[in-house]
């Protein structure tokens, strides 16, 4: 008798990134610490707006001070959820499972970066919503005229600058890889660093010159003003290599290389 030769077809389709990104979204509302800070954005949103309705001045009853009063919380909570997007995995012990039954790493990664954005964008948009919804309220509750002082370009930029926050609370969660040590350091980025980056800018004349070429975050707060021209477009860019697009590729290729537990 002949031998017969079975041929075993050991390839398989790849997982496609929708359906990681379908994932992703669920698992950011599955755990509680996701879910309740999630809905604390919802939540002071509504609260900032009711606060603008009580306490500010009819003069300044408008859009765009809703948008403000708002952009607060947002720019604090929207990091910390990607941060417990990525760092998930390490907290929670279970990147061994995801990425045994996902071995591309990357792929898993791109997803939930993919994830943190849509979750901020449909937090934003929330926002917006409420903000608009107090814009009519308010004015209708002081007798004042309706203002839509937020052009669709500002709204954009706005957008623009929170993603960015966002994606940057991403990037010190993939160094990191820790939850607490990467929300201490998203809090000393945002809250201390431009102190200490302002105080030399008056003491270094030097410094004060290449400030907004290297402080992303004196770059980013004209993208806020919704108003930008040439040069802080450039400054912007070349800041957000040093702060955000290095960082952003050394945490991820230190989860590639990582040892999973």
């Amino acid at each position: 008798m002949s031998a017969t030769t079975v041929e075993i077809d050991t390839t398989r389709p790849t997982i496609p990134l929708v359906r990681l990104l379908q994932v992703e979204l669920r698992k950011m509302f599955d755990t509680r610490a996701g879910r309740w800070l999630l809905i604390s954005i919802a939540v002071l949103s509504v609260l900032a707006a009711a606060a603008v309705i009580a306490f500010a001045p009819d003069d300044v009853i408008t859009f765009a001070t809703f948008s403000t009063a708002f952009g607060v919380p947002l720019g604090v909570l929207l990091p910390v959820v990607a941060i417990l997007a990525v760092t998930g995995e390490w907290s929670q012990r279970g990147g061994l499972t995801t990425f045994t039954l996902v071995p591309n790493r990357a792929s898993v990664i791109w997803a939930k970066a993919l994830a943190s954005v849509v979750v901020g964008v449909a937090a934003l948009l929330v926002a917006f919503g409420v903000g608009a919804l107090g814009n009519v309220i308010g004015a209708a509750i002081n007798g004042v005229d309706m203002v839509w002082d937020v052009s669709i370009r500002q709204f954009f930029l706005i957008l623009l600058a929170n993603v960015l926050g966002l994606l940057l609370g991403f990037t010190l969660g993939a160094l990191f890889r820790n939850t607490p040590a990467a929300i201490v350091g998203y809090f000393v980025y945002s809250l201390v660093l431009p102190g200490l980056f302002q105080l030399l800018a008056a003491l270094q004349d030097w410094f004060d010159n290449i400030q907004p070429w290297v402080d992303f975050n004196s770059a980013q707060a004209p993208l806020f003003e919704g108003n930008l021209d040439g040069e802080q477009w450039a400054q912007l860019g070349t800041s957000g290599l040093i702060w955000f697009v290095i960082p952003f590729t050394a945490g991820i290729l230190m989860i590639m290389r990582s040892e999973v537990k």
